[in-house]
């Protein structure tokens, strides 16, 4: 298989609420080759609010995925951090479990005084472990949709129906919450792959560069697949 059509492995919740254009669980979202396989039994409650161990079903899937030729492997959420050594290990191809990963490497950006927030689908089930297994700096600031009318509700509780615009303003809200909370904030990490639709408005919103699994994939996949820019040899 040419390298420029090989395939970024998603490992997508087991779920039917929309995915829209953006969300990472829609194809037409991503300007390369992906292949997206559900994990059975990987619900967005049991993985975000129940904790349900589902590491074994997550390294089939991904087995499964690079034995089709899959390159590299993603998650569509970000509460499986925890997950990813052991995925890296089981799959023997680059791994890249989290948007919260990113964290680290955006504090690193930013001005002296500045640093990243995350803004994450359900703060109350965030905990200690997911934000260590992604080396997020502890006492980072940390804002979410929960007390919105439709973006976290519907996700969780997996509804197959869902307002767009007020999945839209809750992001907004909520981001413009940990803003204005955080006067030290220079950008905002986007734990949740679903928000990634409304990173634009995020931005415009609250005037901070926003980080989102969009770019996170497709960073990973230009290291596996890095264009080419002389004659090959």
């Amino acid at each position: 298989m040419d390298e420029t059509q090989a395939p970024i492995g998603i490992l997508m919740l087991d779920s039917r609420f929309p995915r829209i254009p953006g969300d990472m669980g829609h194809p037409a979202t991503w300007p390369f080759p992906v292949a997206i396989r559900v994990v059975r039994g990987a619900s967005p409650a049991r993985v975000v609010r129940e904790g349900g161990d589902t590491l074994a079903a997550f390294i089939a899937a991904a087995r499964e995925l690079v034995a089709e030729g899959a390159v590299g492997i993603t998650t569509t959420c970000g509460f499986l951090s925890p997950y990813q050594d052991a995925l890296a290990e089981a799959v023997g191809v680059p791994v890249a479990t989290s948007s919260l990963m990113q964290v680290e490497m955006v504090n690193r950006l930013l001005p002296k005084g500045k640093r990243a927030g995350i803004l994450t689908i359900a703060a109350s089930s965030l905990g200690p472990a997911h934000l260590a297994a992604a080396r997020v700096p502890a006492g980072t600031p940390i804002g979410t949709t929960e007390g919105g009318r439709e973006f976290t509700r519907v996700i969780l509780n997996d509804l197959p129906e869902m307002d767009i615009d007020a999945a839209r303003a809750d992001n907004v809200e909520a981001a413009r919450a940990l803003a204005a909370a955080h006067p030290e904030l220079g950008a905002i990490v986007l734990e949740c792959t679903n928000m990634t639709p409304h990173a634009a408005d995020i931005r415009a919103a609250t005037g901070l560069p926003v980080y989102s699994i969009y770019d996170f994939v497709c960073w990973f996949r230009a290291g596996l697949s890095p264009a080419r820019h002389l004659p090959a040899s």
